[in-house]
């Protein structure tokens, strides 16, 4: 399993709060910018704003998607890399659901 993505990216994600069952981030990435690989069990992500991420999975399956403000993702447990291939930053938000592992 890969890293946290706190530990792996601190300059992007700012832990708003970590409790025995959850944890929120707070995420931001300029253009450019990629966050190596890491792991998430269940997640939610709220978009705070909207932009192009280019995702691979550490299964080595790329894909890029455009993300709208207001969006919500859930996501099973996962090990991904992310880069903003877009061209404006990107804010969002990631509620991990701890006791889901």
């Amino acid at each position: 399993m890969a890293q946290d993505m706190a530990t792996v990216s601190p300059s992007t994600t700012k832990v708003l709060i970590d409790k025995p069952d959850v944890r929120v981030m707070e995420v931001n990435v300029k253009p450019g910018e990629a966050i190596p690989m890491h792991s998430h069990p269940e997640n939610v992500v709220y978009f705070v704003t909207g932009g192009k991420i280019k995702t691979t999975t550490s299964d080595g399956k790329v894909t890029e998607t455009t993300r709208k403000p207001g969006e919500v993702l859930w996501s099973a447990p996962i090990t991904h890399s992310n880069e903003n291939v877009g061209t404006t930053a990107e804010k969002v938000i990631v509620i991990e659901l701890k006791s889901a592992k």
